[in-house]
């Protein structure tokens, strides 16, 4: 049996002004045939479950490309042709089964749809062989990729610690059915509905409800239910909230896909989200450090959060803890190369005075933003490499460029060469940094930074800086979503 196998995940903000070149992809960029393998196998991603299932088999195993890069703008025509081709003449090859896992929120500089025109360029060659897919729980769906997938399964967790179950599951069903199990269909429901991404969180409210409901059917005997949160700053057709499901007959997967998409639209409301003002949220964190000394208090900078595209230059929060006179704050990882140049020509013990942050141009009318002038000293210089140990992205190793930590009177702050999600304790360990030892730490997380972090602190409140990825929709010019959607049109109906 000969399997083809690949990773290709991005999800793009198209509000945001950070670039997507193919080196965006990987640590030291994407890797393709025996080099993706070897760079994704005993990870816990999608990719890597798919290589434990086809090796537990005995199969013969193509890996086509490995490739994921941070959330940021639209991925180059280039970079996106270039992969595309990767797996289609890996498949034009030859294979029994296809495997892929894919993110579901890629757009490109010419394409609303990536993994629907990847799918579809795929089936061109390969229309009758088994194809399942692993999806990120905030991918956009459309039409093109229920109609060419046999199996797709998305994450149920967010923040996103079951990547390896959802490639696990996909890859269940596929073999399942080549063995001559029942032949799995796809079915669909997507209600005109924008989620907040604070709202898609697993563990709580309206979205734990719905998993919840799909985790049911799956137990009463659905092959897979998948409650799609969507990726609402990707302003395209199909961005939103959609329900997957895969069943024995189409029958039994609509009925299912409709039930839980109408409970969605039911619990509307609920995946809502309003931000306070910043200067009540930075002092409702002075307030909990107050209660307790047991850790630091996380400040979430989620207006700009790595993870859904943002610049990783936003100083609002810092400047916000200043004017409120807080001390001993930890701040990182902050975007800005040209303050990492001057710190490493200055060297470790030296003071320096210059602006870091603000540097990219957010097209929110906002622009130009001042620049944050500090006064510190250089305290560490590295090359900003560190091991995720964490429950997300476990074992791969990640870079953020050269890193220059910088020391002043009230914060200590971790600057880098590349934007970087804090989603584990290695952003401030591998710069010599104890994240414990401060009273603060202002991080550019929603949730991706919980697992590694909480565990350390003794709260937290989530910040609203005027960034590319706020909650704030008015902020922001949708032209392409499909009208009315909810909750920009709060008085849309679904029939």
């Amino acid at each position: 049996m000969k399997i083809v196998a690949a990773r290709l995940n991005h999800e793009t903000n198209t509000f945001s002004p950070v670039p997507t070149p193919l080196v965006s992809f990987g640590t030291d960029g994407p890797t393709f045939g025996a080099a993706a393998y070897d760079r994704a196998k005993g990870t816990r991603t999608g990719l890597g479950a798919f290589i434990d299932a086809a090796e537990a088999r005995g199969a013969r195993l193509t890996v086509a490309v490995n490739a994921a890069a941070n959330p940021s703008g639209r991925v180059d025509d280039a970079a996106y042709a270039r992969f595309a081709a990767a797996i289609v003449d890996a498949v034009r090859g030859g294979c029994d089964a296809i495997l892929l896992d894919l993110h579901g929120a890629m757009v490109t500089q010419s394409l609303e749809d990536g993994e629907g025109e990847l799918l579809r360029r795929v089936r061109a060659v390969a229309p009758k062989t088994p194809l399942a897919v692993a999806l990120d729980l905030h991918g956009n769906l459309t039409q093109a990729m229920v109609d060419c997938a046999d199996v797709i399964v998305g994450f149920k967790t967010y923040p996103h610690i079951d990547m390896y179950e959802t490639g696990a599951h996909a890859a269940r069903l596929l073999f399942g059915w080549i063995d001559g199990g029942p032949r799995p269909v796809v079915a669909w429901a997507q209600p005109p509905l924008l989620s907040h991404t604070l709202r898609s969180a697993t563990g709580e409210g309206t979205m734990q409800r719905a998993v919840e409901r799909a985790r049911k059917m799956e137990a009463d005997g659905l092959l897979a239910a998948t409650v799609f949160a969507g990726f609402s700053l990707a302003d395209i057709r199909d961005a939103g909230m959609s329900v997957v499901t895969v069943g024995r007959s189409g029958e039994e997967a609509q009925r299912c896909a409709d039930e839980l998409a109408r409970q969605l639209w039911d619990d509307r409301a609920g995946f809502v989200y309003t931000s306070a003002p910043l200067a009540d949220s930075v002092a409702q964190a002075r307030a909990l450090r107050e209660q307790s000394a047991n850790g630091p208090v996380l400040l979430l900078d989620h207006g700009d959060n790595v993870m859904s595209g943002g610049t990783c230059d936003t100083t609002d929060v810092l400047e916000d803890c200043l004017r409120q006179g807080m001390t001993n704050i930890g701040v990182g990882p902050t975007c800005d190369p040209v303050a990492v140049a001057i710190a490493a020509t200055a060297g470790v013990g030296d003071r320096v005075k210059m602006p870091v942050g603000n540097v990219r141009p957010l097209g929110l009318g906002t622009d130009p933003r001042p620049r944050f002038v500090i006064d510190a000293r250089v305290r560490a210089l590295t090359d900003g490499r560190f091991r995720i140990t964490g429950p997300i992205y476990t074992g791969e190793t990640w870079a953020m460029g050269r890193t220059a930590v910088l020391e002043a009177d009230a914060f200590t702050i971790v600057v880098t060469e590349r934007p970087m999600e804090p989603l584990d304790l290695g952003v401030f360990e591998s710069a010599g940094v104890d994240p414990r030892s401060f009273d603060y730490l202002i991080l550019k997380s929603r949730m991706y930074c919980r697992p590694s972090f909480v565990p350390i602190s003794s709260g937290l409140v989530e910040c609203d800086s005027r960034g590319v990825c706020s909650s704030d929709y008015s902020l922001f010019k949708f032209r392409h979503v499909r009208r009315p959607i909810y909750p920009l049109d709060p008085l849309t109906q679904w029939p």
